[in-house]
């Protein structure tokens, strides 16, 4: 490991030196550039994670002087994959680059995806109130692409957090909202009980016996299978 370690610094110092001298048309950052992606692999194989996520960040600033969004948003990317593993603040830092760079050339289904991950980021420390955030903006990303399948797993999970919250109405809106898209896909339709269910425990919740009997009145329109159902009797 200290070989490859060694080796990660060795490039690292040659992309500084190459930055450091003269260059035309831009190419001592392309040279530095490549000489940082292999200083990042180098420190990946030393598990020196902290240092490949600093490499990385180095390597998307020599991309950015480039002009070159793409490339600069899949090294935030990698930065982000290497802090993740140590320091969750700073992998959060550079993935919201990689979103911003994604979201300048138009790849929405790219800014998406990692909308999700620093939600996914947030949700395993615990700060729920972030993860519903991330998760609502990937969602909204996502439908913008027409990838519902992808956006409406990210708006249960904000409905799940918001239920944790005690954030109820919020809760409801969405599991109502997506229960009633699932009756039109036979894909998704056998979800659509567990889907009411979750709304009604949310009624159930806020304790307005008016609320609930309403909500069971609206899923018996909105699905009449849905009387015949062990989740219904229970509700």
């Amino acid at each position: 490991m200290g070989d490859h370690s060694a080796r990660g610094q060795e490039f690292e110092k040659m992309a500084e030196k190459k930055l450091g001298g003269w260059g035309l048309f831009g190419n001592k950052h392309e040279d530095a550039a490549e000489l940082y992606e292999k200083a990042a692999n180098s420190y990946k194989l030393a598990k020196s994670w902290d240092q490949a996520g600093a490499a990385y960040l180095k390597l998307a600033e020599c991309y950015a002087k480039l002009d070159s969004k793409h490339e600069a948003a899949t090294a935030y990317a990698e930065a982000g994959h290497a802090y993740k593993k140590t320091t969750p603040k700073e992998a959060v830092s550079c993935l919201e680059q990689c979103v911003n760079n994604f979201l300048e050339i138009g790849r929405l289904n790219m800014a998406a995806r990692y909308c999700k991950e620093i939600a996914e980021i947030y949700e395993n420390e615990q700060n729920l109130e972030q993860a519903i955030v991330w998760f609502d903006k990937a969602a909204d990303l996502f439908q913008s692409e027409e990838v519902t399948t992808s956006a409406n797993q990210c708006k249960l999970k904000v409905a799940q957090f918001a239920a944790q919250l005690e954030q109820y109405p919020k809760a409801i809106e969405i599991f109502e909202d997506i229960a009633q898209q699932s009756l039109n896909n036979n894909l998704l339709k056998y979800g659509v009980k567990g889907h009411l269910l979750n709304a009604g425990i949310c009624h159930l919740c806020k304790g307005d016996v008016v609320a609930i009997t309403n909500a069971l009145d609206k899923y018996q329109d909105l699905d009449p299978t849905f009387t015949g159902t062990r989740e219904y009797r229970l509700l």
